[in-house]
């Protein structure tokens, strides 16, 4: 039995990787859902559960390091082993660096984005080394090119990224492989439930999202790779085509850049 803790499970990618991953699993699947919102997972649950996985619901703010803690001790009192870990919680945000009046919301959104998974990787990886496991990291676009208007979200996603990276090389030799996955504009409501410049909830997208990816695409990039062991899911051509082109052409990328964010939020 494959054993797979998620975080952020209660909706959006994480709810539909949980989903996938309940279908797919032909030895079994054992999924640990976690996120605040203990009412959405439990329907998530119900979901993998018809698909023939078993389910374990565990409240989980990923800002809070005893509540990392205590999700990998619940998994482990109830399936005894952790196989992959996907850490996928994670809170957007869109605000002109310069239109911000008080920081105090980039230090939480340091603490979700980056601490989180920091957090429960660190509780879990003795017991991923001894399944030669899998960590996921669900990272972003803004983790690989700064986009304007997400200065405090790009900061999270790029020292998610390093981090990662460097943990990747760290545990080769001890078999746990290590995916970044990089999604770009994915038709879920995180940037409507992210944060603004005052650390408000934005109740709209500052991206133009025309062409979103589905989430059901999103979620299977990110769970093929996982499968696979791939070192990093980027999803789309144009990402992949950034991603080169910052290399030698980066300011091309910077009015790439600008060209995403709705003309009403970009800098004047």
């Amino acid at each position: 039995m494959n054993v797979i803790v998620i975080t952020g499970a209660s909706d959006g990618i994480g709810a539909e990787m949980a989903r996938q991953w309940a279908r797919r699993r032909r030895d079994g699947a054992a999924l640990v859902l976690a996120a605040r919102s203990v009412d959405k997972l439990e329907a998530v649950a119900a979901n993998c559960r018809s698909g023939g996985a078993k389910v374990l619901v565990q409240r989980c703010d990923v800002s809070v390091q005893t509540d990392c803690i205590e999700l990998v001790a619940a998994a482990m009192r109830a399936f005894g082993r952790i196989d992959t870990l996907v850490n996928n919680a994670g809170v957007s945000a869109q605000a002109l660096f310069g239109e911000v009046p008080d920081l105090a919301w980039y230090e939480a959104l340091m603490r979700t984005n980056l601490w989180g998974s920091v957090w429960c990787t660190h509780a879990a990886l003795e017991h991923l080394k001894a399944s030669r496991g899998r960590i996921v990291a669900v990272s972003s676009l803004a983790g690989l090119v700064g986009v304007p208007g997400r200065s405090a979200y790009c900061a999270t996603k790029f020292a998610q990224t390093g981090f990662f990276e460097a943990l990747r090389v760290e545990l080769a030799v001890a078999g746990v492989s290590v995916t970044i996955a990089y999604p770009g504009v994915v038709a879920t409501q995180i940037r409507h439930h992210g944060l603004n410049a005052r650390g408000q909830t934005a109740g709209s997208s500052g991206l133009d999202e025309r062409g979103a990816m589905s989430v059901e695409e999103c979620a299977r990039l990110i769970v093929d790779g996982a499968e696979a062991r791939r070192r990093d899911v980027v999803m789309t051509a144009k990402g992949r085509f950034g991603r080169w082109l910052k290399l030698i052409a980066p300011s091309i990328v910077d009015r790439l850049a600008l060209a995403a964010l709705k003309q009403e939020v970009r800098p004047r």
